[in-house]
C-alpha cells in the first residue's frame, strides 16, 4: 500500500491530475478499496488492490508524461509559427517600396504587429512557465492578424502601382 501511495504521489507530480485524470482516479480508488479490505482483514484482496493501484498510478504517470510532451510540442510549434511570420512581416516593413505607402496604412500595420508581439511575449512567458493552455490561448488568432497586416501592405502596394500607371 505504501508503494501504491508513492506511485500515486509520483503520478500527481507528473501532472496526472491534469493529463491522465481517469487513470489516476482509478489508482486512488484501488488504494481506497485496498484500505477497506485491510479493515475487513482480507489481506489478499488488499494486496491485490494495492498492486493494481500502484500499476494504475504508474500508468497514469506515463500517460501524463506523454500527454504533457504532446501539448508542449503543440505549444512550441504554435509559438514558432507565429514568430516566423512575425519576423517575415517585420522584414516586409523594411522593404523600400513599402516605405512609400501611405502613413496611415503603415501605422495600422505597425500597431497590429506591436500588439501581436505583446501577445507573443506573454505566450513565450507562459511556455517557459509550462502553462501550455495559456500559451495556446495567446497564440490563437495571431497568424490571421499578421496575414491581414501583410494583405493590407499588398493591397496598398497594388493600389499605388495602379495610380502610377497612365
Amino acid at each position: 500500500m505504501d508503494q501504491a501511495q508513492g506511485a500515486i504521489a509520483a503520478a500527481r507530480a507528473a501532472g496526472a491530475e491534469r493529463y491522465a485524470k481517469e487513470e489516476l482516479d482509478a489508482a486512488v480508488d484501488e488504494l481506497r478499496r485496498s484500505e477497506e479490505a485491510v479493515a475487513q482483514r482480507d489481506y489478499r484482496l488488499a494486496l491485490s488492490l494495492a498492486i493494481d493501484g500502484q500499476s494504475r498510478a504508474q500508468n497514469a504517470a506515463k500517460l501524463a508524461g506523454e500527454a504533457r510532451a504532446k501539448v508542449r510540442g503543440e505549444a512550441e510549434r504554435a509559438v514558432g509559427e507565429v514568430d516566423a511570420l512575425l519576423t517575415h512581416a517585420r522584414e516586409r516593413l523594411t522593404d523600400p517600396t513599402v516605405a512609400t505607402l501611405p502613413r496611415r496604412t503603415l501605422q495600422d500595420v505597425r500597431t497590429t504587429l506591436a500588439s501581436v508581439e505583446k501577445s507573443m511575449q506573454e505566450a513565450r512567458a507562459a511556455l517557459t512557465g509550462e502553462d501550455y493552455s495559456r500559451t495556446m490561448q495567446r497564440t490563437k488568432g495571431q497568424i490571421a492578424r499578421i496575414q491581414a497586416a501583410l494583405t493590407a501592405i499588398d493591397n496598398a502596394l497594388a493600389a499605388s502601382l495602379t495610380r502610377r500607371r497612365p
